[in-house]
């Protein structure tokens, strides 16, 4: 029986260059979709899917997702004052959702550095990675669909989904062979290939199940393009010595560190919300759109 996945690393250390000038003074983790950052929906996601806890890798000027996850006495002291209760309520729920420790990146040295941050946070046991600005729309959280597939292969799972075109260049790709309906054994994988050079259309998106044996791995991996340490290289090594798969996630994905990609994830996720859909989607239709 493979062990639990009973941790998971959050690299936030980026720093958000493609939502400038709004990630200038603030963590692109606490751009909110509708009325919640985007690190709480990834953190739900993760307490629903059975982990524990949590270690958020931050980097200077990040202070705010501590923040936002501790307890804040003078805002519920000011609440129950109030009579608000169902405002403190969820206010309080907010530091309640997981065991969050966090750390610091001194540099950003890229993801497989940052991950190399939680070694001695994780130990021994294999661990789940999940990135803030990947928010995955699902009925069921997209980490416990890949904790499934880990259960039954007890190995590494990549989550990937279907890119078309030349946006593929932007991602890391497998090459891999389907062993069941959306799940694949891996057997290569390249970090931001040429459309022309894409072994595939599955792209690795932020989620991923690694063995703590991809430390090593990372240790050993050389600084590539931009000084940075890929974790994708560092997997390919560890690939090498055991079996890897991946995982076609079932639901919507939105890059929601992207601008465009931003604004369809807030109006989707606001499109959600029983107290504000009828009157957004009334708004929507009245748009006068060229």
């Amino acid at each position: 029986m493979p062990q639990k996945i009973r941790k998971a690393v959050f690299p936030a250390a980026g720093l958000g260059t493609r939502l400038l000038p709004a990630t200038k003074a603030m963590p692109k983790e606490m751009l909110t979709l509708v009325d919640k950052p985007l690190i709480q929906y990834v953190v739900e996601e993760a307490a629903a899917s059975g982990v524990e806890s949590i270690l958020i890798v931050t980097g200077r000027g990040k202070a705010a997702m501590e923040d936002h996850f501790d307890v804040s006495f003078e805002l519920e002291q000011l609440l129950r004052e109030r009579g608000k209760e169902n405002l403190l309520k969820v206010a309080r729920g907010v530091s309640e959702i997981a065991r969050i420790s966090y750390t610091r990146q001194r540099e950003a040295l890229g993801l497989g550095h940052a991950i190399y941050q939680g070694r001695d946070f994780v130990e021994d046991e294999p661990f789940a990675v999940m990135l803030a600005d990947d928010i995955v729309d699902a009925e069921r959280p997209a980490l416990r669909q890949m904790i499934d597939v880990y259960e039954k292969y007890d190995a590494p799972v990549l989550g990937t989904m279907r890119v078309e075109g030349e946006a593929i260049s932007r991602f890391g790709v497998i090459d891999a062979e389907e062993v069941e309906p959306g799940v694949y054994k891996i057997r290569d994988m390249v970090e931001k290939p040429k459309f022309e050079d894409a072994p595939s259309d599955l792209a690795i998106i932020g989620r991923y199940i690694l063995t703590p044996d991809i430390f090593d791995e990372i240790e050993r991996t050389k600084p590539g393009a931009g000084g940075e340490i890929q974790i994708t290289d560092a997997m390919r090594k560890l690939l090498q010595k055991r079996p890897f798969y991946a995982m076609r996630l079932e639901g919507t994905r939105h890059d929601a560190g992207d601008k465009l990609g931003f604004l369809v994830a807030t109006v989707e996720f606001a499109l959600k919300r029983p107290d504000l859909a009828p009157q957004f989607a009334k708004y929507l239709r009245n748009l006068k759109l060229n």
